[in-house]
């Protein structure tokens, strides 16, 4: 896999080019298609085969197709590959030697794509499986040539990033641009400025995913997915999977449901799609989830608002962090005065379902206007701080700001203990939110939710339910062994209706379903209030 390079089987080549819309029945010569890297030609095979039948159908020479094509590689011998099987499979369709390797000749040229002049680029289709290398296993020089050629490519990226980027912004208007590549941009922190791009300029028609596909000439760890993007304002989304089972005749299946633009949903043993109205407009992360699922998402995004609202108060945070739990955090009542120790909420006090406080307190300097006390007035804390003074003035915080060495990171907000609260631990196999009815201030591994209009038990009912952790599902890290984070930015993914509009029979429900614990009887109450007849698996 010198290179990066991963061969592509050609069945999976020719779904690729089916879904482009790249087919013989067009004039293939008057449009221009460009391969990036084209490593021993898998790609350029079947696109020759494509233009072959496009000049026999539309009565042109060959030689009208040579400027068709611009394939790239950054090896001379791929670049000898590539057009000894063009020329071949041009010649084995009828075509004379000598012309044929005048197209090949001109299709194939050795270069770096990413640093190509950007006129060399325009393309009306962009195919190919980009490479697969970490930006970071690139010789330096080269390395800093990318990063300056593509404002996508941070953090640790790999190359294919900069292979999407170049190639959307290549895009002649209606281009369309058709890769398989891993998934991982879709989701994590490095993919964040490509995604921004994508939702920004640009369709995202198709996302197929293949991880359990056999779609490459050799094994590898790869999570492809086909991708296809056009150079449009976004419109009608496809989010389909597949199974082991997918192959060369139900690739064919599935491209002539994607041409069908009124077709439903579908699902059979190999694959299933579904389609939405448009795709996920936020660059921070796209969510991952069976096509059924992925399309109740998006439609329940269309129709109601966030929970974490300026009209409502609605607000999603995290407990305090302390930079030194050991010395902050205590179960010794006596241990400074009385008015210093906060009492702090934990996540094994959220275990049962109800809270039930174990006794942890903060050792808190923190004034009720926001001030770190004066020590001089607190001569029991200042006596405890001073014999964990060594410690705590080794912290960053406290290097950064050396007289204010005893300060926690985050600052205590008084109002918060006092206001009755959702908390929801970071870590669990399922979403558990928790009320506190005003006692306690939560720890940093429980998330919290305070609101100016939701009732607790009815929120808390309804975040519950399997219809909320479905949001949380599509977008969190998942753990080993299906451990989910409840993380503050997943939970403000989740949408919810107007408190206003749901009845009476329904708050009922969902309070008394909080107060039980019953998962079941949450989900279907939120069925209800969602408008939704069931919630796809």
């Amino acid at each position: 896999m010198e290179h990066g390079e991963v061969f592509t089987r050609r069945w999976v080549v020719d779904l690729i080019l089916d879904l482009l819309g790249y087919t013989a029945d067009k004039d293939l010569c008057d449009v221009k298609l460009v391969e990036p890297a084209c490593g021993s030609g898998a790609f350029l095979v079947a696109v020759a085969s494509r233009i072959s039948a496009s000049c026999r159908t539309h009565n042109r020479p060959l030689g009208d197709a040579a400027a068709a094509v611009r394939a790239l590689d950054l090896l001379d011998r791929n670049v000898q590959e590539s057009r000894a099987v063009v020329e071949k499979q041009l010649v084995d369709e009828g075509w004379q030697a000598e012309e044929a390797c005048q197209v090949a000749a001109a299709w194939v040229e050795q270069g770096d794509y990413l640093l190509q002049p950007e006129a060399d680029h325009r393309a009306d289709y962009v195919v190919g499986n980009p490479p697969y290398i970490r930006l970071e296993d690139v010789p330096d020089d080269r390395m800093v040539a990318y990063r300056s050629a593509c404002s996508t490519m941070g953090g640790r990226a790999d190359i294919y990033v900069g292979f999407y980027e170049v190639a959307l912004r290549s895009l002649n208007p209606d281009g369309r641009l058709g890769f398989i590549c891993a998934d991982r941009w879709m989701r994590n922190q490095y993919g964040r400025r490509l995604r921004q791009l994508v939702t920004s300029r640009f369709s995202m028609d198709l996302a197929l995913v293949m991880h359990d596909v056999d779609a490459f000439e050799d094994q590898v760890s790869a999570y492809p997915a086909i991708t296809i993007i056009s150079n449009r304002p976004q419109g009608e989304a496809v989010a389909a999977d597949t199974t082991r089972a997918f192959d060369s005749i139900q690739a064919d299946e599935f491209a002539t449901w994607y041409a069908q633009d009124a077709a439903e949903s579908i699902a059979t043993p190999a694959f299933q799609g579904a389609r939405m109205p448009h795709w996920f407009p936020d660059e921070d992360s796209w969510p991952a989830a069976s096509p059924a699922r992925l399309a109740l998402l998006e439609e329940l995004t269309e129709r109601f608002r966030l929970l974490e609202d300026s009209e409502t108060g609605t607000r999603v945070g995290i407990g305090i962090a302390t930079g030194a739990d050991n010395i902050f955090l205590t179960d010794d009542d006596d241990l400074v005065e009385s008015d210093r120790l906060l009492p702090m909420a934990m996540v094994r006090d959220t275990t049962g379902g109800t809270l039930n406080w174990n006794g942890t307190y903060l050792v808190n300097p923190w004034t009720a206007e926001g001030d770190l006390v004066d020590l001089s007035t607190f001569p029991k804390l200042a006596a405890y701080f001073e014999e964990h003074g060594a410690a705590l003035r080794k912290r960053y915080v406290a290097v950064k700001q050396p007289q204010r060495w005893y300060k926690t990171i985050d600052k205590v907000d008084h109002r918060l203990t006092q206001r009755p609260k959702l908390l929801i631990p970071d870590m669990k196999l399922t979403i558990h939110p928790v009320l506190d009815e005003g006692a306690l201030y939560p720890h940093h591994n429980l998330y919290f939710i305070v609101s100016d209009v939701w009732d607790m038990r009815v929120l808390g009912g309804l975040l519950l339910s399997k219809v909320a952790e479905a949001f949380v599902e599509a977008y969190a890290v998942k753990m080993r062994g299906g451990t989910l984070r409840f993380q503050a930015q997943y939970l403000r993914k989740i949408r919810v209706p107007d408190t206003a509009a749901i009845s009476e029979r329904d708050r009922a429900a969902l309070a008394d379903a909080f107060d039980k614990r019953d998962v079941k009887a949450a989900t279907e109450a939120a069925l209800r209030v969602y408008g939704l007849a069931e919630l796809p698996d």
